[in-house]
């Protein structure tokens, strides 16, 4: 084999510095099991260290840099560099842009937030059907004013460390930016426009009179149409699907992450870690940047 691959190795630097002598270690472990390293640099001093090497495939050179740093808390991209800036960028929104779960705050205002946070940590781990999960919690906001809406977005939201500069950057580079979310218009609208999506799409809760009726306007976004917005997305934009990158978190992200060109497990659940290709456990969003190529240099506000 001698197509160029790329292995990112990257920490979150609130926790932990990464030292030059496990990179020299990873190296020369590589060149130990017959690789050619092409070049090595800092994206980031000390947080992230990028290498690009020939004759080894990518699973293999993954798996000597997790076998060199075992027990260490760092984050492992390989893969091969044809494709490797994407012009694609399609991300959940709920634990993956921002911190939180929009409907367990919602609920927190009629006292259902413990209730509410159980089914979604169950639905985010595949345990129970989307559509009818989603239901079954947004029943239980019957009633609340609309009003609650714009409350929980001033006041309880916050955004995902890296996650403006990563729809910056990429944007910046050509790159159409997606949110795609089984959470509510209202947020996701909002997230849109201040974080510089190109487009967002997503769930609409009914509402009358002012109040939350309970009900979710059909058609339900599950996880079937997250992977064909990611497929028409592609489609209309002439992308190819090698150069998208999806991002997210829970079961209705994983025909998404499976699909894309890239698909990040973004601190996921176990059974969507386990199933994805790629996973960013301990770093922020910075981490998809990172495993394009780009320098902290090159990061946009």
């Amino acid at each position: 084999m001698s197509e160029k691959v790329a292995l990112t190795v990257m920490v979150n630097p609130a926790e932990t510095a990464l030292p030059g002598t496990l990179i020299s270690a990873i190296e020369a472990n590589l060149a130990f099991k017959g690789a050619n390293i092409l070049e090595s640099r800092w994206l980031s001093e000390g947080e992230a260290y990028d290498i690009v090497l020939s004759y080894l495939e990518p699973e293999k050179c993954e798996k000597i840099a997790i076998d060199t740093l075992r027990g260490e808390r760092v984050d492992i991209i390989a893969q091969e560099t044809d494709t490797r800036k994407k012009r694609l960028l399609i991300t959940d929104m709920d634990s993956t842009m921002i911190c939180e779960e929009c409907i367990d705050e919602l609920a927190d205002f009629v006292g259902k937030k413990a209730e509410v946070s159980a089914i979604t940590e169950r639905a985010m781990n595949g345990e129970l059907d989307f559509e009818k999960a989603l239901n079954e919690r947004v029943a239980l906001l019957a009633g609340l004013p609309v009003s609650t809406l714009e409350q929980v977005y001033r006041e309880r939201i916050h955004f995902m460390g890296g996650g403006r500069e990563l729809v910056a950057t990429m944007k910046e580079h050509g790159a159409r930016c997606v949110l795609v979310s089984g959470g509510f218009t209202f947020f996701t609208s909002r997230v849109r426009e201040e974080l510089g999506f190109d487009t967002d799409y997503s769930n609409q809760l009914d509402m009358q009179d002012g109040l939350l009726t309970g009900r979710v306007i059909p058609p339900i976004l599950d996880k079937n149409v997250k992977l064909q917005t990611l497929l028409a997305e592609c489609t209309k934009h002439l992308i190819p699907l090698s150069e998208s990158m999806a991002i997210g978190d829970g079961a209705n992200d994983l025909p998404m992450l499976l699909g894309a060109g890239m698909g990040i497990a973004y601190h996921a659940k176990p059974t969507v870690e386990a199933a994805a290709r790629t996973r960013l456990r301990h770093t922020n969003l910075r981490g998809a940047l990172f495993a394009q190529g780009y320098g902290v240099e090159e990061f946009c506000p």
